[in-house]
């Protein structure tokens, strides 16, 4: 196939039937089944228009388990995903969700999750094994993605943390001891001189860190809840760390023992309704009691339905009172978040930052923080 007719077939899978007339009808086969799943989700009209929406997969079950199949057939996974959510937005899908046909036929991914979630409560005792089971895989390619570089990243920084300047023999880190000391090389010895050794300090058995998570489960931050719970469960398998995990919304719910199986933290969330942050920001300074040795993360898009001024006014005391305080905005991949920009401008007037992260790049942030960096010139960086 030339360029340019390959350049045609794609405006003519983009442009839908509306192009046939200047572009032609596509191929048969393959290409005339992809115009029609597209077709389906894509070709109803305006959006807003329930009717002719509903006329492209209509509300059969059935029919919209054969459309998934299909769009899996012809279409990457990361398009499947896209084309999935769109389906469930523009065509109100949501509903046939709960029927274990439709997750069988389904790509998983984390927006799905966060869908999933929102139904929780409403949904048959003969959907919730499927949807365990689309939910288990999805936590399981996330742990896959952020496990090790997080555990690496903490207990780096745990370990830099500890490095004393007059470390016991057995101590010693000869690697950035010999770095340290190259200026003192004697070429006639064929050696250095350590005259300033760097080791590591004998930690006690001891809780070194605590972090608390505090997410809000407001509606909008589904993916940034899936991403939490996760990272919830990686820092509560690292031993050196004691990690609370609550998630909010008008009220508070502490899901650290739940912590071991970060499936079972989202299945005790539950998505949407109103927000009270002042309140999970009470309950989670209650959790923290040595100050200087902990960190406090809040996940949310701080729009607040609680006490606006209290809520600035214990963040500021939490500050004060020597915890690393780290705001995220979102913990997704979803790009930039709607958020509350006054109270992000009030937090940032007392020193702390409020901005988006990536699931990628919050390893590295917890890290700096755990070493009490700047992190709001990281943020800038990003």
């Amino acid at each position: 196939m030339t360029y340019d007719s390959e350049r045609m077939r794609r405006w003519r899978l983009m442009l839908g039937a509306a192009s046939e007339e200047s572009i032609g009808a596509p191929a048969p086969g393959a290409d005339e089944a992809m115009d029609a799943a597209l077709a389906a989700l894509y070709d109803r009209g305006d959006a807003s228009d329930g009717a002719n929406r509903s006329a492209g997969l209509g509300s059969s079950a059935p029919r919209v388990a054969r459309w998934l199949g299909d769009i899996r057939t012809y279409f990457p996974a990361s398009v499947v995903q896209v084309m999935q959510r769109d389906a469930v937005e523009r065509l109100g899908l949501t509903r046939l969700l709960l029927e274990p046909e439709m997750l069988d036929a389904v790509e998983p991914d984390v927006h799905l999750v966060g869908t999933l979630l929102s139904l929780n409560k409403v949904m048959p005792d003969a959907t919730k094994a499927t949807a365990r089971a689309v939910v288990e895989k999805v936590v399981r390619q996330v742990e896959e993605r952020i496990a090790q570089h997080t555990r690496a990243a903490v207990n780096g920084a745990l370990d830099r943390s500890a490095r004393t300047s007059n470390p016991k023999l057995r101590d010693v880190d000869w690697n950035r001891t010999i770095r340290a000391n190259l200026a003192h090389y004697l070429p006639e010895h064929r050696t250095v001189v350590p005259e300033r050794l760097i080791g590591y300090g004998r930690r006690s058995h001891a809780v070194q860190r605590d972090v608390v998570l505090a997410v809000d489960q407001s509606g909008s931050m589904a993916s940034s809840v899936v991403y939490a719970s996760v990272f919830g469960a990686v820092l509560a398998s690292i031993r050196a760390l004691r990690t609370s995990l609550i998630v909010f919304d008008t009220t508070v719910v502490d899901l650290t023992e739940k912590l071991s199986d970060p499936v079972d933290v989202l299945f005790g969330t539950q998505l949407g309704g109103g927000t009270d942050i002042n309140r999970a920001i009470a309950y989670g300074r209650s959790l923290i009691s040595r100050p200087t040795e902990s960190m406090f993360v809040l996940i949310s898009d701080l729009y607040e339905g609680g006490i606006r001024a209290e809520m600035i006014t214990r963040m500021a005391s939490m500050r004060d009172a020597g915890v690393q305080v780290v705001v995220l905005l979102a913990l997704s991949d979803d790009g930039a978040p709607s958020f509350d920009r006054d109270n992000a401008a009030a937090l940032a007037a007392l020193g702390i930052p409020a901005f988006a992260c990536t699931p990628d790049r919050f390893p590295d942030l917890l890290a700096l923080a755990l070493e009490r960096g700047d992190v709001g010139r990281w943020a800038r960086s990003l």
